[in-house]
């Protein structure tokens, strides 16, 4: 099993690269993870994503692990497994009014709509009930707020073909009927597996199964983890049909 922090490292280097969370630190990440090695500094590195962190520990304590960083815990929370459903809807609802409320106005009550309606805290719950941007979609603003969530989102994806550093894969589309969020069809979607000759993984070849979060490849999966982040997106989703509109910009 991948170490806990070296599997953070492959999901936070995209949104970091971006500047959108943690410490500006993107190359240091993909050197760790074209080294495949891990140790107290990525660690270190990883308590810096003020987003994702507090659930990783929410997830830990819910399931008696003592490291947030235990990779089971980190898998929970980008791709998803059996420990999002020790956490209790009360223990979520929690969270979300000690992180959430007096920051984002009324919109903390969405998030705890979409916790009632069955969300866990997976990164999908992150994207789609606590930012803006759906509450956005609902007010008629579409193409840019589809355009983030989709990319936002940690998605499975398969391997088409492969040409230097990118890669033409067939991922779950995100669309908007009008009214909700939606999985779509499956299309094909160019994505990079690799900077500046550093990758999280090896070559790729046709067929694989993969992860994508904004468009870079994080790791390789097993079909059985590929459906297993397609259920927790669609648990999200499903979370959120009914939630107000709201939320705010924060971090990944």
């Amino acid at each position: 099993m991948t170490a806990g922090p070296l599997l953070f490292a492959r999901y936070a280097y995209a949104p970091n690269a971006l500047g959108y969370c943690g410490a500006d630190e993107p190359r240091t990440l993909l050197q760790y993870g074209d080294a495949n090695e891990s140790d107290p500094g990525l660690a270190e590195l990883a308590r810096t994503f003020e987003g994702a962190w507090p659930y990783l520990s929410l997830i830990a304590a819910a399931n008696r692990i003592e490291d947030p960083l235990d990779p089971r815990v980190v898998d929970a929370y980008w791709v998803g497994n059996g420990l999002l459903d020790a956490v209790s809807p009360d223990a979520l609802a929690r969270h979300v009014e000690d992180r959430f409320r007096g920051r984002v106005g009324r919109g903390w009550e969405g998030m705890l709509d979409a916790v009632a309606a069955g969300a866990v805290p997976h990164h999908s719950f992150h994207v789609f009930a606590v930012y803006p941007w759906l509450g956005l979609m609902r007010t008629g603003v579409i193409d840019e707020p589809l355009r983030v969530l989709d990319q936002c989102r940690t998605t499975p994806a398969r391997v088409l073909s492969v040409d230097d550093d990118k890669a033409t894969v067939l991922a779950p589309l995100l669309t908007w009927t009008g009214h909700e969020l939606r999985l779509g069809p499956w299309a094909p979607r160019e994505a990079h597996w690799r900077a500046d000759g550093l990758a999280f993984t090896d070559a790729l070849q046709p067929g694989d199964w993969v992860s994508l979060h904004w468009d870079f490849v994080c790791e390789r999966l097993t079909e059985a983890r590929a459906r297993r982040l397609l259920q927790a997106t669609s648990r999200g989703i499903a979370s959120v049909a009914r939630r107000a509109a709201g939320g705010l910009p924060v971090a990944e």
